[in-house]
């Protein structure tokens, strides 16, 4: 997500087109299961949501048990969401221990009951609103140990061209109307969303993992995959967008067409703020 409106939902607001699906694409079906599965979404599609966790489910049911990091869950709040694991008979009871009032969770509850009937980790993956704050103040590194700044060569400038893909997805998501201080801050909270995931999905291992994320941050070319082969190139990875009616263009390994939701226009709120 980026600070104001998430930037999957504003670029999907101008797509068309697109036939619904009533099941996953065969190749997303057929695919053999990765160590590091990235699920995408475009965050209000109902669609998407239902043929992401139909995918899931199918794996599941097969066998496949990995640990489901969700960007829906702020980091810090792990302690909680191990609890209501623990301590839950369905997914409400988790939604209403752990979440907070960002998500439509109830676009969530499958996955979150899938993870509970099947006792599958479920792992925090975003950083808080008080942390990305940090980052936009202090910089990409400012919520990292020693190791990680290492281990992800953050003590160095983000390749040049990660960081202005990043900026025209931030710029164009949010109607082209973002001031310009405010860009640069925003960039880095990003790529620090998607260090993050990658550093908490190695923290899994040996175990598989799945993610649920934004498309953005399941981007093989800028998000979280890329951050994931600069540390640990020997993972199998597979991305899957879950877009409406966008090309491919090397950011996913495999994609998923939804039909557009209908939505108001998502670059109302900005332009009455101008």
């Amino acid at each position: 997500m980026t600070l104001a409106l998430p930037a999957a939902v504003l670029l999907a607001g101008c797509a068309s087109g697109g036939k619904p699906a009533s099941a996953p694409a065969a190749d997303l079906l057929e695919a053999k299961n990765p160590q590091v599965l990235l699920l995408g979404e475009v965050h209000d599609n109902v669609q998407g949501h239902k043929l992401r966790y139909e995918l899931l489910r199918q794996r599941v049911e097969a066998g496949w048990r990995p640990a489901i990091v969700m960007e829906q869950f702020d980091r810090e709040d792990q302690d909680l969401v191990d609890k209501a694991q623990k301590g839950c008979a369905d997914a409400q009871c988790v939604i209403q221990v752990v979440a907070g009032a960002r998500w439509d969770w109830q676009l969530y509850y499958p996955v979150i009951q899938l993870a509970l009937t099947y006792h599958l980790p479920l792992v925090a993956g975003n950083l808080s609103r008080a942390d990305a704050s940090r980052v936009v103040r202090d910089g990409v590194k400012a919520t990292f140990d020693p190791q990680s700044i290492k281990d992800y060569k953050l003590d160095a400038p983000v390749p040049a061209a990660v960081r202005n893909a990043q900026q025209q997805e931030i710029v164009t998501g949010h109607c082209n109307m973002l001031p310009e201080m405010m860009v640069g801050g925003m960039i880095d909270a990003q790529m620090s969303r998607d260090i993050w995931m990658a550093k908490i999905i190695r923290d899994q291992q040996p175990k598989d993992v799945v993610l649920i994320a934004g498309n953005g941050h399941v981007r093989k070319d800028i998000g979280v995959g890329y951050w994931l082969k600069q540390v640990a190139p020997a993972l199998t990875m597979r991305s899957v967008g879950f877009v409406e009616s966008r090309d491919n263009g090397g950011r996913y390994d495999s994609i998923q067409t939804l039909a557009p939701q209908q939505r108001d226009d998502p670059c109302k709120q900005l332009k009455k703020g101008k």
